[in-house]
């Protein structure tokens, strides 16, 4: 395959970016989209140019590393994480226009890469269990409702890419936020810190400056892991409770 790939491009975070373009050939169609980037960049080594800078880690769609936006869609034409989308999902001669998450939050740090901390913030502001549990226990030690169960393991499935912001119109963090607090939430061990833990997360993420929600819902047609929707109502049921019962106090 020959591509035409249209790469963002910026130096630093305090630089100006803009679009590149290069041609890349002998493309397998069985490549990852990041071997795909590999290959641009030992051409653009060979011939004494910058690499692109890019994330990833793990190749294997577990850690949420690679974060791109393939042609306006993050992650690219299938829903699935970029390392795990194959060139067999393109045509031979195609453009694909590559760039970084686009949101506030997310400060571009170099090319496509752009600092996600402010998940990592969020999470810190309660998306743990701060008692101490020792060993892990008996698995039958503190029985679990099938249903609750089901529901911790289908919002525990969060790997905190960021395709959600990045395909929200507002920039919003609402599914990434919701599927930590509800993955604890709804489990015995972190009922102690239910209301205090959804208050703190929520008010972090509004201070990381994400977008207000909307549910337009295309964070969920975005998802790689496919977190529900109605995630962000389950929180937000989560969020009036907790602050009924604080306003009580």
């Amino acid at each position: 395959m020959k591509l035409t790939l249209r790469v963002w491009r910026q130096k630093n975070a305090d630089a100006d970016g803009a679009m590149s373009t290069y041609e890349v050939d002998g493309i397998s169609p069985d490549m990852s989209f990041l071997e795909m980037l590999d290959v641009l960049n030992e051409q653009l080594i060979l011939s004494g140019e910058e690499p692109v800078a890019f994330d990833h880690d793990c190749r294997e769609g577990i850690c949420g590393a690679c974060s791109l936006v393939i042609n306006g869609d993050a992650h690219g034409p299938e829903r699935t994480t970029t390392c795990q989308l194959h060139m067999r999902s393109f045509q031979d001669g195609d453009t694909i226009d590559i760039e970084p998450w686009r949101a506030a939050a997310f400060p571009v740090v170099k090319d496509l890469v752009v600092d996600r901390s402010a998940f990592d913030r969020i999470i810190q502001a309660g998306g743990y269990i701060t008692a101490p549990t020792g060993s892990a226990p008996e698995a039958h030690a503190t029985p679990v409702p099938k249903a609750d169960a089901d529901f911790a393991f289908e919002h525990a499935e969060c790997i905190g890419c960021g395709a959600c912001v990045a395909a929200c119109p507002n920039g919003a963090a609402m599914l990434f936020t919701s599927a930590k607090v509800n993955h604890l939430n709804v489990l015995p061990q972190g009922a102690p810190e239910r209301e205090t833990r959804v208050l703190d997360m929520v008010a972090q993420m509004d201070a990381e400056g994400f977008g207000g929600c909307t549910l337009t819902g295309e964070c969920a047609t975005a998802c790689p892991k496919g977190i529900p929707l109605m995630s962000i109502t389950s929180m937000n049921k989560e969020w009036l409770r907790a602050t009924r019962k604080v306003a009580k106090r």
